[in-house]
């Protein structure tokens, strides 16, 4: 009873964020995970009450409502939809970490995050192990997406139906290993702008082709950059699983990394790491109870002021030729999914858009662009057959358009479009906007 008193006590912490809920239903009518799986618990409204059950004590099960919690996306559509401004996200990671504080974390996955991804070169030394033994595991897909499937049955490569995973394979050539040096760029005219850029873990590893085509489009527009060789994950998947001490890690990790460089903007192109760098690193790594440092909360604030998507860089800061309505037949027509992170957390999107045009290529709109994909991280590894059914609607929009290629701005969509489209026997090519502008300004 005591103990349960005291996680009671604990999520009291949330109950001033969890008042603004009026119960009016507004998340339902946009939860994908709630229209596959109609359970009113999948819901936001429905993961409050669970909390507020907690914090009365009419719950003893605290196993229960952490899974619930966990059927989440994240995506923040409900939070982006709330008539009343609740904090929705914000309240579920802080609870998914105050019941990992009280429950305690798996042996696999405290292996998986403060044993590797909290070591940033230790981490990238096993993926590229994990790289050499795929072969092993898996086989290249007849289709043209680049995806492979499994050789073998894990369960992680296989939903409950039997359907089989299309993954991207690790890349046998990870974008940190192609750079030079201390993988450091210095400004090369007085005056330029500078950039740091921050290269993710997916893109480094599974899709270095981005980051090769960043750094295309700073040289083609002047743009010093610096690329840290030493930075990392930026924290999303181990505070998703609630396990904030390995996030704090990362977060104070990556702040001494950037403390003695000079820069005017710290640039992404991932949607995920843009918006928790921007919003998540403040507020669950950044606050006076748990950073007493008030030099190290400065340093936090100033790098969120500073995180910018690399499409509403090349929007604001360049000289980027943008093109109101390009020919079909100059590249052909592309259509785009907003990712969640980017357009519901940070308010972007036409900026990709922009860079698409930019590029040359005609935009064709798919039905209900902005609609989650279905990834959701994590969730994808615990829920398969929730996340490929909704990740399946979104394949359905995209080959309507009757596009060769999707764009969109997040890695991890890029994924789990892969996955659906190689599924639904699509061969339509799922690139980066800032790929797409590349291969024009330096075509090959």
């Amino acid at each position: 009873m005591t103990d349960m008193q005291d996680l009671s006590r604990a999520v009291r912490e949330l109950e001033n964020l969890l008042a603004k809920c009026t119960r009016c239903g507004m998340c339902q009518s946009v939860c994908p995970v709630y229209k596959t799986t109609r359970s009113e618990s999948d819901v936001s409204r429905g993961k409050l009450i669970l909390l507020e059950g907690l914090i009365d004590g009419l719950f003893e099960d605290p196993e229960g409502v952490n899974e619930r919690l966990n059927r989440c996306l994240l995506c923040g559509s409900c939070e982006s939809n709330c008539p009343s401004g609740v904090s929705a996200v914000t309240i579920f990671l802080k609870a998914r970490g105050i019941l990992t504080r009280y429950m305690g974390l798996s042996i696999t996955r405290k292996i998986i995050f403060r044993k590797m991804l909290a070591n940033p070169a230790f981490f990238k030394r096993l993926v590229g192990a994990a790289q050499r033994l795929q072969p092993l595991v898996l086989k290249k897909d007849a289709s043209e997406l680049g995806t492979s499937c499994a050789r073998v049955t894990p369960s992680f490569l296989k939903s409950r139906s039997g359907a089989f995973r299309h993954v991207v394979p690790i890349s046998d050539q990870p974008f940190h290993k192609t750079l030079a040096g201390t993988g450091k760029k210095e400004v090369t005219s007085a005056g330029s702008l500078h950039v740091v850029f921050f290269t993710g873990c997916l893109i480094d590893g599974f899709f270095p082709g981005i980051a090769r085509s960043a750094i295309q489009v700073f040289d083609h527009y002047k743009i010093g950059y610096t690329i840290p060789a030493q930075q990392g994950c930026c924290g999303i998947p181990a505070l998703a699983s609630g396990d904030t001490r390995t996030f704090e890690s990362l977060v104070r990790h990556h702040i001494g990394l950037l403390e003695s460089l000079r820069f005017d903007y710290l640039v992404t192109a991932c949607a995920t790491c843009t918006s928790t760098i921007k919003k998540l690193w403040g507020s669950m790594a950044g606050d006076e109870n748990q950073v007493q440092d008030p030099k190290i909360r400065q340093q936090i604030a100033s790098v969120a002021e500073r995180i910018v998507d690399i499409n509403w860089l090349l929007l604001h800061c360049t000289g980027m030729n943008q093109q109101d309505d390009p020919d079909d037949s100059l590249q052909g027509c592309v259509t785009y999914h907003d990712p969640c992170h980017l357009k519901k957390s940070l308010g972007i999107s036409s900026a990709p858009r922009q860079v698409i045009r930019a590029a040359g290529y005609r935009l064709r709109e798919m039905e209900a662009p902005d609609t989650c994909c279905g990834m959701g991280g994590s969730f994808n590894l615990s829920y398969y057959d929730i996340s490929k059914e909704i990740g399946l609607k979104k394949g359905e929009n995209i080959a309507d358009t009757g596009c060769d290629i999707v764009a969109t701005s997040c890695p991890a969509c890029m994924m789990q479009i892969s996955d659906v489209m190689a599924s639904l026997e699509h061969n339509v090519q799922v690139r980066h906007p800032v790929e797409l502008l590349a291969q024009k300004l330096s075509p090959v």
